[in-house]
């Protein structure tokens, strides 16, 4: 077999000596490319008609292999196009995905990584230099001037156990972030803050799952925040849903982060000793991130989002370059750095976290034994589970956070000590808008345009 495609990769590369010269750089239309490769190899290669259209590829004979893998590498990195195997003797072809590697990829990066300290004096250096770095890669070092503007809040409403207030906040000069505000009733003292960035799930901190779990947070005695992503949401009232997926939504997402952060730990009764952050999906990116970024976090819990081979999908979270600092990182060496702080990473069986408990996790508990902290990181892997920030992903971060925060956790449990979720009333979603269901409550000084956003940052 091996030597029939020698032979037949000979014979190829023959036809291609005959068709072009070092003259026209050996130029062919990527898709005769990829017929002969196909030809070649006996193999099927799927693409969509515009991906390969009025492409050419130079020196196209010059990039085959004996080897199919090595030749599409070849021709496909040419074109920024990379290509996957679904099956035996099938082959698609993609745009190039910035934010994507292979798990394999990803695992020997990890190694490299752990070549640049070996100690907590080195990785402390090491981490220095990666936040450094992150901050000026936002364009937020220094922090934007805050505005002067006191915070939107309205619509309280009781439930079981608890308060909700819609809230938005000016993070920029007609800038706003919304959000809802749950608070546990009753209660006294000081009381953790916990802060729930939106994922890229339908219908954002609207949707059940996000009310559910920042309702428990409270009824536990925390107060808590959800928000909306940026151009998502209420934010979608000043900003096209397009403009979620510019680069620059991960700078508004890190900076609202910090200004809601501002304000909670404002609050008389809020404790800065126990200040978490939750998140899943994109909020999962933001979880690592602001965590880094920040020491005023104390504790986080990133939902179905580290992995070392993949740095989030949306400009949103990786646009800014912030994974190319340090020389090259990625979203487990930035949850690293949250060591010694308590860390819960959640993961499923199908998505890219479900490799984490056998390669990334570990990785973790090396940084964190430089702390003699092992115990302060732990993984809840749910094999059988997928991409959401369902009941039993909720049911850890509960645990987690109780434990760590002193936390009555009593309080949502029944009878046979299960978590008991049914007390927490499902508004729907004109309840919680801050400023109304057409925008009529919209501040004057709201920026509609995106290109005086942009004009901020300059």
């Amino acid at each position: 077999m091996y030597k029939s495609l020698v032979a037949g990769f000979l014979v190829l590369l023959a036809s291609f000596s005959f068709a072009q010269t070092a003259d026209d750089a050996f130029r062919k239309p990527l898709k005769e490319v990829i017929s002969d490769i196909e030809n070649q190899f006996h193999v099927k290669i799927r693409y969509p008609e515009d991906l390969v259209k009025d492409r050419m590829v130079t020196y196209a004979g010059w990039r085959f292999r004996p080897d199919l893998e090595q030749t599409l590498f070849n021709v496909m990195s040419s074109q920024d196009i990379t290509f996957v195997k679904e099956g035996e003797g099938k082959y698609k072809l993609q745009n190039f995905q910035y934010h994507l590697k292979t798990p394999l990829e990803g695992k020997q990066q990890l190694e490299y990584l752990w070549t640049k300290f070996n100690d907590v004096t080195s990785w402390e250096s090491r981490k220095k230099e990666l936040r450094e770095c992150m901050w000026k890669a936002l364009k937020l070092s220094p922090l934007p001037a805050k505005p002067a503007s006191r915070p939107v809040i309205s619509n309280r409403r009781t439930m079981n156990g608890y308060t909700i207030e819609n809230v938005a906040l000016e993070t920029l000069p007609g800038v706003y972030v919304c959000g809802s505000l749950y608070r546990p009733l009753n209660a006294k003292g000081k009381l953790p803050v916990i802060l729930n960035p939106d994922g890229h799930f339908g219908d954002g901190r609207y949707r059940a799952d996000c009310q559910y779990r920042c309702a428990m947070q409270a009824k536990m005695g925390a107060i808590s925040f959800s928000y909306d992503l940026f151009a998502w949401g209420e934010s979608a009232l000043q900003f096209k849903p397009s403009d979620h997926r510019k680069s620059l939504a991960m700078s508004v997402h890190a900076l609202n982060s910090i200004r809601i952060l501002n304000w909670l730990l404002s609050m008389k009764n809020a404790d800065p000793n126990r200040v978490a952050i939750t998140g899943g999906s994109g909020g999962g990116s933001q979880t690592m991130l602001i965590t880094a970024l920040d020491d005023r976090i104390k504790l986080s819990v990133p939902v179905v989002m580290m992995s070392s081979y993949h740095s989030g999908g949306c400009p949103c979270e990786s646009g800014m370059g912030v994974h190319l600092c340090g020389g090259g990182t990625n979203n487990v060496e930035i949850a690293a750095m949250a060591a010694p702080r308590p860390q819960l990473i959640i993961s499923d069986g199908k998505d890219w976290t479900q490799q984490v408990p056998q390669v990334e996790f570990p990785y973790l508990k090396k940084v964190y034994d430089f702390y003699g902290k092992t115990g302060e990181v732990e993984n809840a892997h749910f094999p059988q589970e997928g991409h959401d920030y369902g009941l039993s992903k909720r049911v850890a971060m509960y645990q987690f956070v109780a434990k760590h925060f002193n936390l009555d956790i009593k309080k949502i449990q029944d009878k046979e000590g299960r978590i008991d979720e049914s007390g927490v009333t499902i508004e729907k979603y004109p309840a919680m808008y801050v400023f109304g269901e057409k925008r009529e409550s919209l501040p004057a000084n709201a920026v509609r345009d995106f290109a005086q956003l942009e004009a901020m940052f300059k």
